[in-house]
């Protein structure tokens, strides 16, 4: 049975975007003038064979009949402007989530921040430096590490957690958990977004929960689990697989305040993360809004060599750019200030074009 997949590109900024748009040359993306597209890579993947063809959007009309519902059903999520279901967070600008990592093993910042007054500190300075939100982690998931026990996880970040909304009431605050347990005793203080790596499929409960009291998510992918994810990792095809995978978890929940991350790092290798990197528009056609974690990542090692640096300060912003000329939302950064001065001269060029 074939099966088709829709991707928005070769897309348009700025004055030209809106102009574009204006004279309906051009459709918007996610109800933003300031960004267009006029045309479309069509999938067509029946079982394991894979054809692809890029279409202008003045050629939609001549699609056959199979293919042509898929292909307008596809637009209508494309356009559309993604609601805003976090405070504070507005999907049609640039948000940035600041990272708090409270492990002693994490791969670039483990122990900096885990005593009290650095963790206060540290988010102090993320959101002076231009975060929006600030994920909270308490078990390190870089590849190869092991699972703790949800006691320890909680242990770490339960000061922070029971605090932030006192300390931060006006910024968005999220937890990086897989573990019910965690999740169970986060909601309890009213954090805003619930970001599990393992795509709810960890622990089954944590579905039911966030189902149960309707919290905002990030539905992340991961192939294995940190401890294997990065041991020959293989899918038919990286793009299509993932975009599966959150066809098919998206059903899951009752209530579709949910952002999408395809998981870079996480069971990929250099080839998988560059194919969703450069074809990441995809998932635009699912109807949420994208986050992608780049910041720090191997991937920027195994690109520059002898070029590499301890932060991969270049290699994150490079990525991170190319992904916001391609609609993504939301980055999951650690250098915030230096991301935020990139995006902002970034897109100050991109509005005069």
């Amino acid at each position: 049975m074939e099966k088709y997949y829709t991707r928005a590109c070769n897309f348009y900024h700025g004055q030209l975007a809106k102009k574009l748009i204006k004279n309906k040359l051009a459709f918007p993306l996610c109800g933003k003038n300031e960004i267009a597209f006029d045309k479309l890579e069509i999938f067509i993947r029946n079982k394991n064979k894979i054809k692809t063809k890029i279409i202008h959007i003045s050629k939609i009309s001549t699609l056959n009949k199979k293919l042509k519902p898929s292909v307008k059903r596809s637009i209508e999520n494309i356009i559309k402007k993604r609601k805003n279901f976090l405070k504070k967070v507005s999907f049609s600008k640039t948000s940035i989530m600041g990272i708090l990592n409270l492990t002693p093993d994490s791969f670039s910042d483990g122990g900096k921040f885990n005593n009290k007054k650095n963790s206060i500190k540290h988010v102090r300075n993320l959101i002076e430096s231009g975060a929006d939100i600030i994920d909270i982690g308490g078990e390190s998931t870089r590849p190869g590490s092991k699972t703790i026990h949800p006691k320890m996880e909680w242990r770490r970040i339960e000061f922070m957690v029971k605090n932030f909304k006192k300390r931060f009431k006006n910024t968005c605050v999220s937890v990086d958990t897989r573990k019910f347990e965690v999740i169970q005793k986060a909601i309890k203080y009213d954090v805003d977004l619930i970001n599990d790596v393992s795509g709810f499929n960890y622990n089954n409960l944590s579905l039911s929960l966030v189902n149960k009291f309707r919290k905002s998510k990030v539905l992340h992918h991961m192939q294995g689990s940190p401890s294997t994810m990065q041991i020959n990792p293989k899918y038919k095809n990286v793009l299509l697989d993932i975009y599966d995978f959150f066809e098919t978890q998206i059903k899951k929940f009752k209530y579709k305040n949910t952002i999408i991350d395809p998981g870079i790092g996480f069971g990929k290798n250099l080839k998988h993360n560059l194919s969703l990197i450069s074809k990441i528009s995809l998932f635009h056609s699912l109807g949420f809004p994208i986050l992608v974690g780049t910041s720090r990542k191997r991937f920027i090692n195994q690109i520059a060599g002898k070029y590499d640096s301890e932060e991969r300060i270049g290699g994150t912003l490079s990525s991170i750019l190319y992904l916001l000329s391609q609609g993504v939302q939301i980055f999951r950064v650690h250098n915030v200030r230096e991301i935020k001065q990139g995006i902002l001269v970034f897109k100050k060029i991109l509005d005069e074009k």
